[in-house]
């Protein structure tokens, strides 16, 4: 990871470890020096054993200067793919954000598009994901269908937040053995982008049970826009209203599908903030 200034020496270029709900990520402040990524660099960042570790990592970047937003974020997988949208992340940034600045409200862009984060008290982060992307076209899927119930084997409904989403409504989540199922739909022929992957059950009155696949990264504790994409495809379905709580291996989400986007609600956790030495980003070629 190269600074593109001389502003800042790589030998303390800091970062910060965040999570939401188990989903983690590295988090790097580029605000006051632009940076360039790799996928080489993002790979050798989310290595468990020889890098640092991460389901995402999240940059920081000023925004556009015409636009009066507080920030822009940029989302990498932990294969070095590139994610318009990531919900938890969103969410461990607005936090900090809002801690940095005092404020109650933000607005942040993304590749997704702007969103909005605010303060929901008792220590929980709302983020507006945006609209969701109900049509074939927008999600992408390879040809023109129902988004509803897909032409696979269980009738999964796809759902856009940014990045693509396949879920399937089961009878029980937990019996379902994801490190082989999250794979085979995660690059199904009708997801020329690949996919996330969802399967979930409900359990009361406007209450699922979810766990999830994410693609180029693979199963994760708790991921916030399949969560949204869940509720929105079980909304969509007649399981539920459009204001839902969902339970994750990590913990619990709420998500209320608004007119002007898709909420979601939970908390968030800055575990810990550090600096990446010289040796390790000169044996990423940096």
């Amino acid at each position: 990871m190269r600074p593109m200034t001389s502003q800042r020496d790589p030998q303390m270029l800091p970062f910060m470890k965040m999570h939401g709900l188990g989903n983690d990520f590295v988090v790097v402040d580029s605000r006051a020096a632009q940076l360039e990524i790799t996928t080489a660099m993002a790979r050798g960042i989310a290595h468990r054993r020889f890098g640092l570790g991460f389901d995402q990592l999240a940059i920081i970047s000023n925004a556009r200067p015409d636009s009066d937003a507080d920030a822009h974020l940029t989302f990498y997988n932990a294969d070095g793919s590139t994610s318009a949208a990531c919900g938890n992340a969103t969410r461990c940034i607005a936090r900090h954000l809002i801690d940095e600045t005092g404020k109650t409200a933000l607005h942040l862009t993304t590749d997704r598009g702007d969103l909005r984060a605010q303060e929901a008290g008792h220590g929980l982060t709302a983020v507006n994901m945006g609209p969701p992307q109900l049509d074939w076209n927008e999600i992408p899927l390879a040809e023109e269908m129902d988004t509803l119930e897909l032409p696979i084997e269980g009738g999964p409904t796809a759902t856009g937040m940014g990045n693509p989403h396949c879920t399937f409504f089961v009878e029980d989540a937990d019996v379902i053995p994801l490190e082989e199922f999250g794979p085979r739909y995660e690059h199904h022929p009708l997801y020329p982008q690949r996919t996330n992957v969802q399967i979930a059950h409900l359990v009361g009155p406007d209450h699922l049970r979810m766990r999830v696949w994410e693609r180029g990264v693979g199963i994760t504790l708790a991921s916030g826009s399949s969560s949204c994409a869940t509720a929105v495809a079980a909304a969509r379905k007649g399981l539920t209203g459009r204001k839902v709580r969902i339970d994750l291996d990590g913990g619990t989400l709420w998500i209320d599908w608004r007119e002007d986007g898709v909420w979601m609600t939970g908390e968030t956790m800055h575990v810990a903030s550090g600096s990446f030495t010289r040796q390790f980003l000169e044996s990423l070629g940096q």
